[in-house]
């Protein structure tokens, strides 16, 4: 469901530190190098390039490394330096960066997918390379052979992958909407479960070891939060973007969830905070607060002598009603609508001015952003766009 009106962005805000630009054409990835003023990118340019900070102030390509294909994604893991990097032809490359971050060493190549390798995952407690494809498959491999050890081929393309090292469970979101959880032997794996609660796919996965429970983004421009850990099947609806999420982070120590999405919009939601779940729509045929038939309800319609109305739902009680039943609309930030929305007449009397408070910060990156990165150490965000530019942000005014 689209966001209906956007709320005001409050008065703090991140604070643009730096423009990295250079890119032929879309930067697909990027991350922060830790502990250093430096940024990994890989794009749609078929370009590899680690960009460090200069005397100047400016970021300059230390390392300018082409690949035989369009680079799709990356993983880098900084304890290793082990850069990790799926292109558009289905082959995974893996690279060693030297200590001062200017020379790439190739480890190994090998071919993971029969097309674009969507997301890959660089897990060094268990030395696996897991990936995505558009081939509709989900692969790991062995990092330190190139062997690949098993895989699982998906309902569509996927491009959410997310993987919990306690449990050896990994998270596979894809096109049609479906999260699919696969628990991994060392040759072998097993179907969890599968869950959909999204109307269109699912665009980004985001997994937080701590409280267990999974973030999912949709084109649908909704995110949805799985509680896995409680096995109750909660699962609590924020609707904050205007267009489909395209990346999600979270910041464990504060327990922010970071959403960024194509209409540009940088969302910080509070998560520790007590929500709730968005009420079932209930059917019914005729208006459950004052009984005048809907429109396809003929017979009443008849009796009645009526003209029927349009069905709408209160997105509180989750009670069909009419257009004359709805008319006033209220932000419900607790069940995830930061934004205002149809309630029925009876439960907009119910909300108080405290339930009203927001959960949310709204912020416009002014770019399209495909890719987000969070540094908790710093409390910077990455974000890159489709405007070829990657934006550094101190996010330490809202994350905090």
């Amino acid at each position: 469901m689209a966001a209906e009106s956007q709320p005001k962005a409050l008065t703090r805000k991140p604070l643009l530190l730096h423009k990295v630009e250079g890119s032929q054409e879309v930067v697909n990835m990027a991350a922060i190098v830790p502990k250093e003023d430096g940024v990994i990118s890989v794009s749609e340019d078929r370009t590899v390039r680690v960009w460090l900070k200069r005397d100047s102030g400016q970021y300059w390509p230390s390392i300018y490394h082409a690949m035989p294909s369009p680079c799709s994604c990356m993983s880098f893991n900084p304890e290793t330096r082990r850069l990790s990097i799926g292109l558009d032809n289905g082959t995974i490359s893996e690279f060693i960066l030297s200590e001062d971050y200017n020379k790439m060493t190739l480890v190994k190549s090998y071919q993971a997918h029969q097309s674009r390798v969507m997301m890959i995952l660089f897990v060094l407690e268990m030395e696996w390379v897991l990936s995505t494809g558009q081939d509709k498959h989900f692969t790991w491999h062995c990092s330190e052979s190139g062997q690949r050890l098993g895989g699982y081929r998906t309902s569509a393309g996927a491009c959410g992958l997310q993987f919990d090292v306690e449990t050896r469970h990994v998270f596979v979101g894809d096109h049609s909407g479906q999260v699919t959880i696969l628990k991994l032997e060392q040759e072998s794996c097993s179907l969890v479960t599968t869950f959909k609660g999204h109307t269109g796919g699912v665009t980004a996965l985001c997994w937080d070891p701590i409280q267990r429970v999974l973030f999912s983004g949709s084109s649908d421009h909704s995110i949805i939060m799985w509680d896995i850990g409680g096995r109750k099947g909660t699962a609590i609806e924020l609707q904050g973007h205007n267009d489909k999420v395209q990346s999600l982070s979270y910041a464990h120590h504060t327990r922010q969830l970071i959403s960024c999405g194509a209409d540009g919009g940088i969302v910080v939601w509070n998560m520790d905070v007590e929500r709730q779940e968005t009420p079932e729509w209930l059917d019914s045929d005729s208006c459950q607060k004052c009984d005048q038939p809907f429109f396809w309800n003929f017979k009443q319609m008849w009796d009645s002598k009526k003209i029927g109305l349009r069905q709408h739902h209160c997105r509180k009680c989750g009670k069909a009603v009419c257009g004359k039943c709805s008319s006033k609309r209220s932000s419900i930030p607790l069940m995830g609508f930061e934004f205002e929305v149809r309630v029925c007449d009876s439960c907009h009397e119910s909300i108080t001015d405290e339930e009203r408070a927001p959960t949310a910060t709204f912020h416009d990156s002014k770019h399209n952003i495909v890719h987000v990165h969070f540094d908790a150490t710093r409390g910077w965000l990455l974000t890159s766009g489709t405007d070829k530019v990657i934006k550094l942000w101190d996010m330490t005014p809202v994350v905090s």
